[in-house]
């Protein structure tokens, strides 16, 4: 558990480096991360590389006994590179080329930049690959950020047509998964297949899906390809990529698998802005974040590396500059989300940034010092969480609980086709995670291809596409199990599956869904004292009597032995109860909690967190908390503070 900056030493004058990294030191930092941005400093000119700076960078960093997460630059090409293949920029969907003038400028399926990647990251590994102070890489940067996954250029159709013809082997194979009889869309040759952009209406959504699938794929081996050289070059060092929050353009899952640290990017309150939340909550914790966001990232990074190693590589220490408004944190956020992210298990918590830039397009993006080297307000706070994360001693991650399954497959079917402009995949996911917070329990995100044994409690918000490996996981499984809405919606083609949804699960859950129909905002169904929005189901079950049934009488939540199926969104609170009758129903302790307490349970350790503008007491919230030993805080807990005690 360490605590760890990002710095940008080619932003600053060298007399100043030793000094910062002293600072850092008496701050309680241990890890800095450099040199993600740095190609037009390490390469000037092509082939003529510039070592020095970076040379002393990292042994005035590490002489000064900070360890070295160093970043591979190729998020950002220098223009001479641009320059000498323009067409190496991504393509968006409306034609236009993504320029040279900020970051992000590539496309991932160009060969000509995947080799100046190898050129440069082999350059790097040569040089440092063995250094003392490195003690990590970071390959690229937020992979997809400015919505640069998906690129329509003449690289990635090429790369597109050869990936279809090793997945389908025969165009006839490819036009019936498809169903490319539809409007006449058959084609005779791979070489035909354009991406699914600028058509005159919505292209073919198997196609688009695909596509989709494709240029996931893309960043796995573009992943790869830098792991694979520094992998050998350097020997003993965690090789880690910094992933976003709600970004699901590529399967983050698959990536990980090259990966021995999962990474996130933690904002809270740009995050809170800038997603579906309400106004009222945007209003309620426009300082603080919603409870369940950094929370939810943190439980879902944990599950996308073998071992479950993560950690957070930017925390957002103050006012972001990216949001469409940009408040500051309620004094001891940053604290609190430093130690909510070390309670979930990271291995370390990074801010962004160690001093605030006074220039370009970050210059209003807080740091942990003021552009004057003066400490912005989040530095005492860092101090504090250094002091907090000696107090509470080595805890290591508690034994599975609840297991929440994640499918970015099922992120790019339904913005393919959602059917209702309000169906969004992360919504709902998130809806059903916060539902399962609420009631103060631990939660594993998980893919569906990870093993299920050990979990008291299993929740798939929705699935559509269903597979024989997790049908069979499923089958050995006797723990209480909910499918969501639109689960077994569609074959792994696109198509209704010929038996009709939910598809593959049928073989242990006899149902049917007849029809759906989507919900315009304001148009809702009443389910006792609660309400369904936005997705009806009609299912025909058979002998199987409804569990819970619209006040109309139509039901749309059955049971068959220990699985669940949802054909509905109903509120938060409808599901929070549901999810407590489940945990009962698997003897799991569940501890509903007010609207602004959130629990963790690390290790022997149990942790809270006040996301409220005002004190709470937890003896009032939970029972006999006044008489626990505390080794954080205390009973009453102020406005973003916390606690931590010695757990039952």
């Amino acid at each position: 558990m360490k605590l760890g900056c990002c710095y940008y030493p080619e932003h600053w004058p060298e007399d100043i480096w030793a000094d910062d990294a002293r600072r850092m030191v008496d701050m309680g930092l241990s890890q800095v991360r450099i040199g993600e941005f740095a190609w037009s400093r390490i390469e000037p000119d092509p082939g003529r590389f510039d070592w020095d700076w970076l040379d002393r960078a990292i042994a005035t960093l590490g002489d000064a006994g900070l360890e070295i997460i160093l970043g591979t630059p190729t998020a950002t090409p220098p223009k001479w590179l641009v320059d000498s293949m323009p067409d190496m920029v991504a393509i968006d969907a409306d034609g236009r080329p993504r320029g040279f003038g900020s970051r992000r400028h590539y496309c991932f399926s160009h060969p000509g930049y995947r080799a100046q990647c190898q050129r440069i990251v082999t350059a790097l590994a040569e040089r440092y690959g063995e250094h003392p102070a490195i003690v990590a890489w970071q390959t690229d940067n937020e992979y997809g950020c400015h919505d640069t996954i998906v690129s329509y250029s003449q690289a990635a159709t090429a790369g597109f047509r050869r990936w279809l013809e090793r997945k389908y082997g025969d165009i006839s194979a490819l036009n019936t998964a498809w169903g490319n009889v539809f409007w006449s869309m058959e084609y005779r040759s791979f070489d035909e297949v354009d991406p699914p952009n600028l058509t005159v209406t919505e292209p073919n959504p198997a196609h688009v899906l695909d596509y989709r699938r494709f240029a996931s794929d893309e960043v796995v081996t573009f992943n790869k390809l830098q792991v694979d050289i520094l992998r050998p070059a350097s020997p003993g060092r965690d090789m880690i990529h910094n992933y976003m929050g709600f970004f699901t353009e590529f399967d983050h899952h698959d990536v990980g698998q090259d990966l021995d640290v999962a990474s996130w990017d933690s904002y809270p309150l740009g995050f809170l802005e800038q997603f579906w939340f309400s106004d009222e909550e945007k209003l309620r914790y426009a300082r603080q974040g919603h409870p369940d966001i950094a929370a939810f990232h943190h439980d879902l990074y944990r599950g996308c590396c073998a071992g479950g190693r993560w950690s957070v590589m930017e925390q957002q220490p103050g006012p972001v500059n990216w949001a469409r408004y940009n408040p500051a944190p309620l004094p001891g956020m940053v604290r609190l989300w430093t130690m909510e992210a070390i309670a979930h298990g990271a291995e370390l918590v990074s801010y962004f940034r160690w001093r605030q830039a006074a220039f370009a397009q970050e210059q209003m993006h807080a740091g942990l010092l003021r552009p004057d080297s003066g400490e912005a307000p989040a530095a005492s706070e860092a101090r504090q969480a250094a002091q907090d994360i000696e107090a509470i001693g080595d805890n290591r991650p508690t034994a599975k609980s609840v297991a929440l399954l994640f499918s970015y497959e099922a992120a790019w079917l339904f913005d393919t086709q959602p059917q209702g402009a309000s169906f969004r995949y992360l919504e709902l996911v998130f809806d059903m995670y916060s539902a399962l917070r609420q009631l103060g329990l631990n939660v594993d995100i998980i893919s569906p291809r990870a093993a299920l044994d050990g979990y008291g409690m299993i929740v798939a918000p929705s699935l559509p596409i269903l597979d024989d490996q997790l049908i069979t996981q499923i089958a050995a499984v006797d723990a209480p199990i909910l499918f969501g809405p639109r689960s077994g919606s569609k074959t792994p083609d696109f198509a209704i599956p010929e038996a009709l949804p939910p598809g593959p699960l049928q073989r242990l859950m006899p149902i049917k869904v007849s029809r759906v129909e989507s919900l315009r905002p304001g148009l809702v169904e009443p389910i006792a004292s609660h309400e369904i929005s936005r997705w009806i189901e009609q299912i025909d079950a058979g002998t199987i009597t409804a569990e819970a049934r619209m006040d109309k009488g139509d039901g749309i939540l059955f049971a068959h032995e220990n699985i669940r199926y949802l054909g509905a969104w109903p509120d938060q609170a409808w599901m929070t109860n549901l999810f407590a009758k489940m945990a009962a129903e698997a003897n799991i302790t569940t501890r509903p909690l007010p609207r602004d307490l959130r629990l963790r349970q690390l290790g022997s350790l149990c942790f809270a967190f006040n996301y409220g503008t005002a004190a709470l007491t937890l003896s009032d919230c939970l029972a006999g908390s006044a008489d626990r030993e505390f080794v954080l805080g205390s009973d009453l807990i102020g406005p973003a503070g916390l606690a931590a005690w010695v757990a039952d």
